[in-house]
């Protein structure tokens, strides 16, 4: 049984518990008021609750859920591993030590520690990667649709910024070492290696499966038709053209 489900019958088992607790009170406290008053003075105090339960933390119901990568990847994430067959190398990751690869067109490399290479964050809504940026190199513009990201910059100089989703305001700043920034969840956002050396930093996220999305891949990447990036982006269509060949797109 999973992290969420265990969640979600723990917080069912909840509002029932509330829900008849409530009745014998309303019963008692309240024996001529009509029931249909009642059933509105439940709706404030049960949807308060929802929203208490659900943004708590899966290891509040349980200590952890160690992911059992050799399951089934479910819309809810993965089932937890067995305990019995938990370790403590489940809950240690030695990928960030070593540095990624940086020979491609964007010079940059990305060494992920999510639930799917790190095993011991499933559940818990947290996560790590290292950046590393050879000179030039940049993560181009992206999102992160499952959460929020903080950068920490250990070596270099990296220009980092976001663009807010209301009025498409830049934040931008140039980071050295030991600088940090955060990236709230869902925006567009980039880092560039500001420097004439490589770059590394270590970054965080509010979640186990954070996600990525890269803005050029997607539409330039892909089959997308030529005519429909063309009206989207106001790009001419040499321009369109161009940019499939670099990241392989076709249409």
């Amino acid at each position: 049984m999973g992290a969420h489900t265990l969640a979600s019958l723990e917080t069912y088992s909840s509002i029932l518990s509330y829900i008849t607790v409530f009745e014998v009170l309303s019963s008692s406290l309240y024996p001529k008021i009509e029931p249909s008053f009642l059933e509105k003075k439940m709706i404030l105090p049960i949807f308060l609750i929802f929203s208490l339960l659900s943004s708590t933390s899966n290891a509040a119901v349980q200590d952890f859920c160690v992911a059992d990568l050799k399951g089934p990847d479910t819309p809810t994430g993965y089932v937890c591993k067995k305990p019995a067959a938990v370790t403590v190398d489940d809950f240690v990751f030695s990928g960030l030590g070593a540095g990624g690869n940086t020979s491609n067109i964007i010079k940059a490399a990305v060494t992920p520690a999510f639930a799917e290479q790190f095993a011991g964050v499933n559940g818990l809504g947290i996560s790590m990667a290292r950046l590393d940026l050879a000179v030039d190199g940049v993560v181009p513009m992206h999102t992160h649709p499952g959460g929020s990201e903080v950068l920490i910059v250990v070596s270099g100089s990296i220009c980092a910024g976001f663009i807010s989703s209301s009025a498409n305001k830049v934040y931008l700043k140039s980071l050295k070492k030991g600088d940090i920034m955060v990236f709230p969840r869902g925006l567009l956002h980039f880092q560039i290696n500001a420097g004439k050396t490589p770059a590394l930093a270590f970054v965080s996220f509010s979640s186990e499966r954070p996600g990525l999305q890269i803005l050029d891949f997607a539409l330039f990447a892909n089959d997308l038709p030529s005519e429909i990036v063309e009206k989207t982006t106001f790009l001419d269509d040499a321009q369109v053209k161009k940019l499939k060949g670099v990241l392989g797109g076709t249409g």
